[in-house]
């Protein structure tokens, strides 16, 4: 029987109906490289044709893949590109060593000297800006001089300020659990003309990078709009080099439940220099830190932990906005004095409430401010005798509400093991406050940090304790259900707001207890400091 010209219409619009519900199922492709893998080496693997949901998963093994390469591809949110190193059975990374690393010849990018894995800015393969890229459970090392790689050009060297993962631009970028070392920069994120947005760093363990007799390459140096830190540890830069610890120029910064130890300063937040679209973003004038452990070991590097507002001598573009600093646990181990902030200018201001700051010197040698700024306190515990600032030239403002405790110690069950969790009796337990308004219910403390590179839920025992951990001496630390469901739309928001629902969530377990060149021990979490956990 013959269709009628109706029928025919009716089935091709049924077919395009089809066509645009049912679901779309992409072909997505697996390279996986390693000693008796389908693909040896790293420049075996097609990078120019990485498409949307495609896994490259790189197997541990005995010798460093002596390597380096360009990401630039687009994934989606359900169907990301994965870079993923396989441990091998005791935990061991995979080394990605850029000491005389080679690149694929099919590849053609630019910049080549500033990074072992690079991420955008290519000719081959052809990309304006890569996305929905996660990079995970890799160990990263060695881009810098005077170490020299192959490339288009033949053998070159590293530039100072190389990093062993250089992101020229992203968007929705994930760089999770892994080992970054002995770079310029060990992680550099660039603006680009604030096209690089929504990065999530988390549960890397970034240390010993640098340039000897300079203060300009840092563990990290990273600029974007929409950044967020959780979970890593941050360790000191390599002998004789300057640099800072996490120096950040981004719009929308979270720094939180990481672990900070060393560097120039642990914390450099100033202006979005590069590009006006930073200090235009809206969320530039507020910088969300909480939850951290901060520790300057000895006489290391500048006497200042935090510095907030701008180095670039424009004040036009420094952040002139309010630093959240909240639950954070500060040591300082000088045998001069510290300085907490240093506030560029009066028209930076700074929110400091629930945390602890010790210093071993006595609190004589504590100085709350460096020369300026504006600077609210409230319910912290400070070191017996700190002053408002060591400075002659003071010219900033502190306001105390009265409720700041003192004391000669802050009651660390072992601070000797660098096990800041409180002891039984600590002053610093229930003598919290509520946190602003500003900060909820995005960046409430929900987690706390558990050593190293791991987190548990934050004990559930009100009122918050001062510091980064909360012991729990209930013992039962339960919600009531009312409680319970404001903490579960807490963590829905944290969700939505952060990569546009790309998990934030920590991931699997895999707790780094003791971490090696090369290998991750996992030894399991080792719980809440408390002996209790919040109840589900």
């Amino acid at each position: 029987m013959k269709a009628t010209k109706k029928q025919i219409i009716f089935f091709i619009f049924v077919f395009i109906l089809l066509f645009i519900i049912l679901p779309f199922t992409v072909k997505s492709e697996t390279y996986e490289v390693g000693e008796g893998m389908p693909y040896e080496n790293i420049s075996s693997v097609p990078w120019e044709s990485l498409a949307e949901g495609d896994k490259v998963l790189i197997h541990y093994r005995d010798e460093p893949y002596i390597e380096k390469f360009v990401i630039c591809a687009n994934g989606t949110q359900d169907n990301p590109v994965e870079i993923t190193g396989i441990p091998d059975e005791e935990g061991r990374l995979p080394v990605i060593d850029g000491r005389n690393a080679t690149t694929r010849p099919e590849t053609n990018f630019w910049n080549e000297s500033r990074g072992v894995i690079k991420i955008g800015g290519a000719n081959n393969p052809p990309c304006e800006i890569p996305e929905w890229i996660i990079i995970e459970n890799l160990e990263i090392r060695s881009g810098r001089p005077p170490y020299t790689f192959t490339g288009r050009n033949g053998i070159s060297e590293y530039s100072e300020n190389a990093a062993s993962i250089y992101v020229e631009v992203a968007k929705h970028l994930i760089i999770r659990n892994c080992i970054i070392h002995d770079s310029g920069n060990g992680l550099f994120i660039g603006a680009y003309d604030g096209e690089t947005e929504d990065i999530l760093i988390e549960k890397n363990w970034i240390y010993d990078n640098g340039i000897e007799g300079s203060i300009y390459e840092h563990n990290s140096y990273t600029s974007a709009r929409g950044i967020v830190f959780q979970f890593n540890r941050y360790g000191p830069l390599r002998e004789g080099c300057g640099g800072n610890n996490l120096k950040d120029r981004s719009a929308g910064l979270v720094v939180r439940y990481n672990w900070i130890e060393g560097g120039n300063r642990q914390l450099d937040l100033v202006d979005g220099e590069d590009t006006q679209a930073i200090p235009d973003d809206p969320l530039y004038r507020e910088t969300f830190v909480y939850g951290n452990i901060l520790i300057e070991p000895g006489d290391d590097g500048n006497s200042q932990i935090v510095h907030y507002g701008g180095d670039s001598g424009d004040e036009s573009i420094y952040r002139k906005g309010t630093l959240y600093f909240y639950n954070n646990t500060v040591i300082s181990e000088r045998s001069g004095n510290t300085t907490l902030f240093r506030l560029s200018t009066n028209d930076e201001h700074c929110d400091a409430r629930n945390n602890i700051v010790y210093v071993t010197a006595g609190g004589e040698h504590l100085a709350m401010l460096e020369s300026s700024g504006r600077l609210e306190i409230s319910h912290n515990w400070f070191s017996q005798g700190w002053r408002e600032s060591h400075q002659s030239d003071f010219s900033g403002t502190i306001t105390d509400d009265g409720t700041t405790v003192e004391g000669v110690l802050p009651g660390f069950e072992n601070p000797a093991e660098r096990n800041y969790i409180l002891d039984e009796s600590s002053p610093c337990i229930n003598a919290g406050t509520s946190l602003s308004p500003e900060t909820l219910p995005a960046n409430d403390v929900i987690y706390q940090y558990v050593s190293h590179t791991n987190s548990e839920p934050r004990p559930y025992d009100p009122p918050l304790d001062i510091g980064a951990f909360e012991r729990c001496i209930s013992q039962t630390c339960e919600m009531e259900e009312t409680e319970r469901e404001f903490q579960q739309e807490t963590i829905d928001s944290q969700e939505e707001i952060l990569l546009e629902n790309i998990t934030m969530e920590p991931q699997s377990d895999s707790p780094i207890e003791e971490i090696v060149e090369g290998e991750i021990i996992n030894e399991g979490s080792s719980g809440s400091g408390c002996g209790c956990s919040l109840t589900t």
